[in-house]
Formats: C-alpha cells, structure tokens, sequence
C-alpha cells in the first residue's frame, strides 16, 4: 500500500512537471496587481440543490489594505480541454471570472501555476543531480578500489576532506564563485554542479568498498584469466553488481537534492525569480502574520514535503526487499 502511494505521489508530480504548459491555467510570471493575494477560487458543483456543470464565483478586492475580497453573484463555467489566449489548457473558465485553486501571491500571480512549473524546475534538478552524482560516485568509486594502491589513497584523502566540509556551508560557498545574474539555463547548471560536487563523495566511498569486496569474486578471475582489460573487467563485471544499490540509493537521494535547491533559493542564490521554483516560492512564507493571514502561500511546502517523503517511502521499501 506505501509502496502504492509512493508510486502515485511520484507519478502525479513527473506528470505535473511533464506537461506544465498544458496543467497550469496561466503562465508563471503572467501579473494580476488588481488580485494579490486572492484567496482560492471555490469551485461549485451543485446550485439550487442540483447537480450542476462546475463553475465559480467572481472576486472583488473590497479592501486594498488587509485584501478583502467578497465573492459577488456572477458566475462563470469552467472549461475543460479549452483553447485560451495562453495556449490549450486541461481547465480554464470564461471571463471575466479568475481561477485561483491556491490564490495568488503578492504580485497577483497564480500560485497553482507557479507550483506546476517549479514542479518541472525541483524534479529536473533533482533528476540530473542524482544521475551526475551517481555516474561520479560509481566511476570514481569504482576506479579508486579497483586500481587501488596511489590512486586508491589519492582519491580517499580526497574524498575525506570533502566529507569533513559542512555541507550546506560548501554548497553557499559554491555559489559565491557564480555571479547572481546568471541567466536561467546557466543558473541551473550552476545548481546541478554544486549539488552534484557537494553528493559524490559519499557515495565514491560506499562504491569502493563493494568494489573492493566485488573484485576477489571468481567471475572477476575468471575475466582476467581470459584477458579482459582492466576498464572492462570494472565496466561490464563489477559495477553492474552494484546497481540495486545504486538505484536504492538514488531514490533515498533525489530528496536531497530538491532540498538543496530549494534552500538555495529560499536564500535567494538558487533559482531567480521569475522563474518559479518551490524553494523561491516558499521565500515569501517566511513571514508569519503573512502564513497566518494567507495559509496558502505555505503550498509549495506541502508539495516539498509530499515529494521527499514519496521518495523516501519507495527507498525505504526498496531497501526491505
């Protein structure tokens, strides 16, 4: 059953990330500075005690200062599979109605919206992150206690000295060598490369001991004995013995790096805005009166939580088999 709802809790966010475009009613960045903090939009599906097509209630801003917004008698139907002036959505409604699932944040813009686009930007640097540190890790890992003898202790005392680094001080230390104006494609190199520099060193060290235990297996002599080199005797014998290892350890992993990116830009050093991640999102809920008095800018922060405990439930399940 956990392993189940894992499964779909990974799936709905892969399939969110996927098709952004199509999912998120309005684009990202798009500004409604007649709407901050719009409460969200109810959607209703009965009216006068019948069954009804979905639709909602227009919102009107009755008091600019503390946002007020009283809902008023004209409604409006949702659309499904509709052609609107961003593109074809699965859901839209008619004008002059607004569809706010999760509000708006202080500049008017669609939270629902935002989540789904830094649901592309959180899983894709979570992603390449992991497949970057783990393509690392295996070879340097690999390389280190297969080879042994200097190369083997070049690699450890490195790899130590990465280790006794506070991780999060190195990953801020990281981002002080790239400039803050960095374009939206440099800047998420820049992240997958710190993250990934920060994450293989761990994993080099855990490859090199089941290396060093693979190595004195038959099959490893019995390749040698029949003149396999020694990158193919790593390559094609050893390291694959390591995968279900590998692939337990990337699902315990990916959380981390979602994490990481998104403490990175909670500080403001990750990803810029406008481009919405959950960790730039979740930079405006560091303000109580503003959590208590518009809880749902906190939805970032459930989504954070769903992906990383969805991850960490299908490595813990993994690990029992």
């Amino acid at each position: 059953m956990s392993l189940k709802f894992a499964y779909t809790v990974i799936a709905i966010f892969v399939f969110l990330a996927l098709f952004a475009d199509f999912v998120a009613p309005y684009p990202y960045d798009l500004q409604n500075r007649q709407a901050p903090y719009h409460p969200p939009t109810r959607i209703h599906f009965f009216k006068d005690g019948r069954i009804t097509f979905p639709f909602v209630h227009k919102y009107e801003l009755k008091d600019p200062l503390f946002k007020i917004y009283e809902k008023t008698e004209l409604t409006c139907k949702v659309r499904i599979f509709d052609k609107t002036p961003y593109g074809f959505k699965l859901f839209s409604v008619e004008e002059p109605c607004r569809l706010y699932i999760f509000g708006t944040d202080k500049l008017g813009r669609d939270v629902f919206s935002r989540l789904v686009y830094g649901a592309r930007v959180s899983m894709l640097i979570g992603f390449v992150g992991v497949l970057t540190t783990f393509i690392l890790g295996s070879v340097i890992g690999g390389v280190s206690g297969f080879l042994g003898g200097k190369v083997d202790t070049t690699i450890m005392r490195l790899v130590e000295v990465l280790l006794s680094i506070p991780t999060f001080y190195l990953m801020l230390s990281l981002r002080s060598v790239f400039p803050l104006n960095m374009g939206s494609f440099e800047l998420f190199l820049a992240i997958v490369f710190i993250l990934s520099f920060v994450g293989w060193a761990g994993l080099a060290r855990v490859i090199r001991g089941m290396v060093l235990s693979l190595r004195e297996k038959d099959f490893v002599y019995a390749a040698k004995t029949y003149g396999a080199g020694t990158f193919r005797i790593l390559f094609k014998h050893i390291l694959p013995n390591t995968y279900y290892y590998l692939i337990v350890s990337a699902t315990l992993s990916f959380p981390g790096f979602i994490l990481g990116e998104s403490a990175l830009s909670l500080l403001g050093l990750g990803v810029q805005e406008p481009v919405p991640s959950w960790g730039n999102m979740l930079s405006e809920a560091r303000n109580i009166p503003l959590i208590s008095a518009y809880p749902w800018i906190l939805t970032p922060g459930v989504a954070l939580f769903m992906v990383v405990f969805a991850f960490n439930l299908l490595g813990d399940q993994l690990l029992k088999r």
